[in-house]
């Protein structure tokens, strides 16, 4: 039997479609991550929107061709607003970005528990993908953390401007997004692009990480985890959601996890037996995957980050 969350249960009885439940919200603003063309770049593209898949309901948005990064920025309530943000890294295997099914729904949520989000719209393949400077990240991945770096310290800069803490300054991402967050949240210590202004010389540490399904964090010939993914005592503390039948192997986290444990960093992993890959908040039949935001919502209360529940 399928079973959904209450809040679904209440769209059916309401009588309101699938595709309804899932209207992108409008952001409250769009920031640009770099005022000039990003690193390497010579278009300042926001995208191109993919048809959406006629088998998928609801129906998710997946932008490509992003060369102009930018920040969809998504505020609670004034009254609501507890001064934390995070960053959020979608998913699409870094062909596309995957802007509400893993990004503004996920913006809905962190609202809901005060926090002040910002749906990163990194940049993605290009119709002929170019060579990485370092060749020893992973494939692709070399550009979006540059913009994640780069988010981090903008949002840092300009905390003032929207009401958040810079020491309350997380992020979170989904399978590729999540992989690009992973290398955020362990390399902060060096820029991956040569520093542009101001902005560069502020802190991109993370002060906080949620992972949600990274895809390929380990090494395939070795079967470790990537070497590139420094973890010491100073990484920020993390979470970490994964499908124990998730093609992209669950070892990813447990193997990050590992290496949190081994230097004292406060972390949590959760491993639902199944839930498969790319449900963002979704509901996934027969399967209780979906309620990852309740564990990270206590996670992040337990951090003083979220508004306790007598405040939501």
């Amino acid at each position: 039997m399928r079973r959904f969350n209450i809040t679904w249960l209440m769209v059916f009885a309401a009588g309101l479609s699938l595709s309804s439940l899932v209207e992108a919200r409008e952001p409250d603003a769009v920031i640009d991550l770099w005022e000039q063309n990003a690193p390497g770049e010579t278009t300042r593209e926001t995208g191109v929107k993919l048809d959406r898949r006629a088998n998928e309901n609801p129906p998710a948005t997946r932008i490509k061709e992003i060369t102009r990064p930018q920040l969809h920025l998504f505020q609670p309530p004034a009254e609501k607003r507890n001064g934390s943000a995070v960053l959020i890294f979608p998913g699409g295997a870094y062909n596309y970005v995957v802007a509400d099914k893993e990004g503004s729904e996920t913006a809905e949520w962190l609202n809901s528990l005060g926090i002040t989000a910002f749906v990163a719209h990194y940049r993605t393949k290009e119709p002929q993908p170019r060579a990485q400077t370092d060749s020893h990240l992973p494939p692709f991945s070399e550009r979006p953390l540059q913009d994640g770096q780069r988010a981090v310290s903008l949002v840092r800069k300009r905390a003032a401007e929207w009401g958040i803490k810079p020491d309350q300054i997380g992020v979170i991402g989904f399978s590729a997004g999540g992989q690009a967050a992973a290398l955020i949240t362990t390399r902060y210590e060096e820029r991956a692009y040569a520093a542009a202004d101001d902005v560069d010389q502020v802190s991109c540490r993370p002060d906080f990480s949620m992972l949600i399904y990274p895809w390929r964090l380990v090494d395939e010939k070795t079967g470790e985890l990537n070497e590139v993914l420094t973890i010491n005592k100073t990484t920020p503390p993390t979470l970490m959601v994964h499908a124990h039948n998730d093609h992209a192997t669950p070892i990813s986290s447990i193997l990050f996890y590992t290496d949190l444990k081994k230097n004292g960093v406060p972390s949590e992993l959760h491993i639902y037996e199944n839930g498969g890959h790319g449900y963002g908040m979704r509901p996934v039949d027969e399967s209780y995957v979906d309620t990852w935001p309740d564990r990270a919502t206590d996670w992040l209360r337990q951090r003083s980050l979220a508004n306790s529940s007598t405040k939501d």
